[in-house]
């Protein structure tokens, strides 16, 4: 077979090795409502389970994982990319009620690396198998030209339901109900452009720097794959009235609480009411970082929110403790215009 489109700097055999790599990965994932396995031009999932529900709902969502990708390139670790991705679409769905059910990938590369595509996609079906969904599908794209050489991305969509009338809006959020915050493991996916600025470039670290303060290495810190608390919150739903639930992603605090907060309605966080994690403490200090754009830009330890009436608190507290997660009250609604203050 001629090699014209290897020349162009396409392999299609580096494609097929990449799909043997995986393909046991991914069958793993699958549950019995899978109706294709994989190389069919579209996946198919057998429905008929939503029968089941009174009137079920598809929630969807679509993510990257950011520039979080230089850090994996500079360690060559890219594994926890894959739980990234399915983790965060997980927590996006979650914050209207939904419970995952099947998801599909993208990767896109200058040069097709078989074994980096293997790495991925084996974290993606690892964090599919720990919550249930089946990883049904995906798209591998090699396109010389239009990205650099040595560079790549990834990106992934989740397919979800959630019974309509347990739909989680936030419209009945009111002034006195509380926030529980869950910790995040770290930096999770956003941030990730002005964490290496400061990190590398400004402060001059490496990757394989080990930093006292961290305990580990800093790539190792700030590949901490992103949290999945489906598994810890869903339960929650049958038992307590959840008025809202917040990711806490891109945007921080302060874009990513009003989007779940009602006409009227504002919250009060309290400073130090959680443990700072130190890779935060580490970013501000190495780029002398207003407290103000650090609750815009990360996460600061909190992962996700859920707002509900005070007397829930020591019960939700108990259950999640229950299930292996952490979680601490925060701070609470106020009357506002969906705004975001600090006290303390």
């Amino acid at each position: 077979m001629s090699d014209q489109y290897k020349k162009a700097g396409v392999d299609i055999a580096a494609g097929n090795m990449a799909v043997n790599l995986i393909k046991n990965r991914v069958r793993d994932t699958f549950d019995k409502h899978v109706v294709t396995g994989l190389g069919t031009f579209g996946a198919m999932y057998d429905a008929s389970f939503l029968k089941e529900y009174k009137h079920p709902i598809l929630v969807q969502s679509i993510d990257g994982v950011g520039t979080k990708i230089k850090v994996a390139q500079m360690t060559g670790q890219y594994e926890t990319l894959g739980e990234d991705i399915v983790n965060h679409c997980c927590d996006d769905i979650l914050c209207q009620g939904a419970r995952g059910i099947t998801f599909l990938d993208y990767l896109a590369f200058d040069k097709l690396n078989p074994e980096i595509v293997a790495g991925m996609v084996g974290g993606m079906a690892k964090a599919c198998k720990e919550a249930g969904i089946s990883l049904i599908g995906g798209e591998t794209a090699e396109m010389p030209g239009v990205y650099l050489p040595g560079e790549l991305d990834i990106a992934g969509c989740i397919t979800g339901v959630v019974e309509k009338d347990r739909i989680i809006t936030g419209e009945y959020i009111a002034s006195g109900d509380i926030l529980i915050g869950l910790p995040s493991s770290g930096l999770h996916t956003n941030g990730f452009s002005l964490a290496r600025k400061v990190l590398f470039a400004d402060a001059g670290f490496r990757a394989d720097s080990m930093m006292e303060e961290l305990g580990a290495d800093l790539g190792s810190v700030l590949l901490a794959p992103h949290k999945n608390y489906a598994p810890h919150v869903l339960p929650l739903l049958d038992k307590f009235e959840i008025k809202g639930i917040a990711h806490i992603t891109g945007g921080g605090f302060y874009d990513n609480i009003p989007r779940i907060l009602p006409p009227g309605i504002g919250v009060q966080i309290q400073r130090n009411s959680w443990p700072a994690l130190p890779v935060f403490e580490l970013i501000q200090k190495s780029g002398s970082i207003a407290d103000e754009e650090m609750f815009h830009v990360f996460n600061m330890g909190i992962g996700l929110i859920l707002v509900t009436a005070e007397e829930n608190f020591e019960s939700i507290r108990q259950d999640l403790k229950s299930s292996g997660q952490d979680c601490y009250l925060i701070g609470k609604a106020i009357s506002g215009n969906r705004e975001v203050q600090f006290a303390g």
